[in-house]
């Protein structure tokens, strides 16, 4: 997987084999893992990876803009290594967070909030996905 190794490499992070493995999961996942979660698949692939190893790599992949860190399940931050701005549906019944595309919604009256400076925001939605 050369994609998380020059990634990592963009970001001057030094790479080792625990780091590594993280990347290799975190960064090619279309799920929005908690860090316990990574860590348990990490382990699959590096047995000896500790969980604050893990917790302090997620951490520092977050503060190099690799994923982000959303809190989008109740006392749970869940990892997102698709940076680029989106927003979210998390379905009740199985948890699953799905992403949708940033233009798909259209969110109107934020030039109206004189009274905060905002950076950054998405769309959160819950319900039910519809199945087909």
């Amino acid at each position: 997987m050369d994609q998380p190794i020059s990634r990592l490499r963009e970001q001057g992070i030094h790479l080792t084999p625990q780091r590594l493995a993280v990347a290799e999961y975190v960064l090619t996942t279309t799920v929005h893992p908690s860090a316990e979660e990574v860590w348990t698949q990490v382990r699959r692939s590096c047995p000896t990876v500790s969980r604050a190893t893990v917790y302090n790599t997620l951490k520092l992949f977050a503060g190099k803009g690799l994923v982000k860190a959303l809190c989008m399940r109740e006392g749970a931050l869940v990892f997102d290594s698709r940076v680029e701005p989106h927003h979210h549906f998390i379905d009740d019944e199985t948890g699953h967070v799905y992403d949708v595309a940033w233009d798909a919604l259209v969110v109107k009256g934020a030039r109206a909030l004189k009274a905060f400076e905002v950076h950054d925001f998405q769309v959160v939605m819950r319900g039910k996905r519809r199945r087909r």
